[in-house]
């Protein structure tokens, strides 16, 4: 029996065992994740005053470091706490009315009114006893007609100084009416607002860094007067750390939101980041001038935000960074 062809089998087959496993020990038959790349991401801000002013004070410089609720540079505050001091006066001045209002008029008030209107009935029967008397003797020609037309508007008068008095009486009486109340509520509420927006006029004379980061830029002086909303600093914040980055349409589903990625810049080859696909962009941008090669210079691409877990002081504003997805 010829033995020849059963050898030639066992070798191909060897041979193919062998290639198989050294093509799956190189990771054949696996999807290759290619890298990515792009570039650091930090923002900045740019902090301004509330109020306007005469700037008092500086704190910081272009470079420093600065924390969350540091303060940075202050106002002049000595016209902010003028209007607190006029506001408190006001609301002061209002609520006493207003708790004036609220307890009606006093015993005092009220027997005061019922004295008026006692002496305003009175005086309307003096001046009634007196027309009488004038009609009598006018007819007789003991008086003259002009005494008679006197007597007469005096008791108009008289009546009109009761109708009075007994309406100031009823209102002593009856107290406030509720839409006199009701519009001193309002006044005290106004007064209220105004004395916290004095107040807070006056907080805002600081100006406190929002959160970590670096002075890049200075732009007020001590003396200089500053408009509300006038930059006065530009600030690089410290954290959060991004990476842009931008993967063609066959790898966006090996770096989905939330994929585990690894990042490497050319200043610190052996230093590695690590990070996290936060964001994948639902529209499909051209690569920008960043990241364009030859090959990809009319390739759509999709944007990706990674959160840099791990960053440090190396990681710079528009650093290019290459990703990699961890296997």
């Amino acid at each position: 029996m010829n033995k020849k062809p059963l050898i030639a089998v066992a070798v191909i087959a060897l041979l193919t065992s062998g290639a198989y496993a050294w093509w799956r020990h190189q990771g054949g038959g696996e999807p290759t994740v290619a890298a990515l790349y792009g570039n650091v991401d930090i923002r900045d801000v740019n902090l301004a005053f509330r109020v306007g002013g005469r700037v008092a004070e500086v704190k910081v410089d272009e470079g420093d470091r600065i924390q969350p609720g540091q303060a940075l540079a202050t106002l002049d505050p000595l016209p902010l706490r003028h209007q607190l001091q006029s506001a408190q006066a006001q609301l002061a001045s209002v609520t006493a009315r207003n708790a004036l209002l609220h307890a009606g008029f006093r015993s005092e008030d009220i027997a005061q009114a019922q004295a008026r209107a006692e002496a305003a009935r009175a005086a309307l029967r003096d001046a009634e006893t007196q027309l009488a008397r004038q009609q009598a003797m006018v007819p007789a020609g003991a008086s003259p007609q002009r005494a008679l037309d006197s007597a007469r508007a005096a008791r108009d008068q008289a009546a009109a100084n009761v109708a009075a008095a007994d309406a100031a009486l009823r209102e002593s009486r009856g107290g406030y009416r509720k839409q006199e109340i009701a519009e001193s509520d309002a006044q005290l509420q106004q007064a209220k607002a105004n004395v916290a927006g004095a107040q807070l006029a006056l907080d805002d004379a600081v100006l406190v860094a929002p959160d970590a980061g670096i002075v890049l830029t200075r732009v007020v002086e001590r003396g200089a007067m500053v408009a509300p909303g006038s930059t006065a600093f530009n600030v690089s914040l410290t954290r959060p750390v991004w990476v842009r980055a931008y993967a063609p349409e066959p790898q966006l589903g090996q770096y989905a939101s939330g994929s585990a990625v690894t990042l490497a810049t050319d200043s610190r080859p052996g230093k590695s980041y690590h990070g996290v696909v936060g964001f994948v962009s639902p529209q499909a941008e051209f690569t920008p001038k960043s990241v364009e090669t030859s090959d990809l210079r009319t390739s759509l691409v999709y944007r990706l935000r990674i959160v840099v877990q791990d960053p440090d002081d190396q990681l710079l504003q528009g650093m290019p960074v290459t990703v990699r997805r961890v296997p």
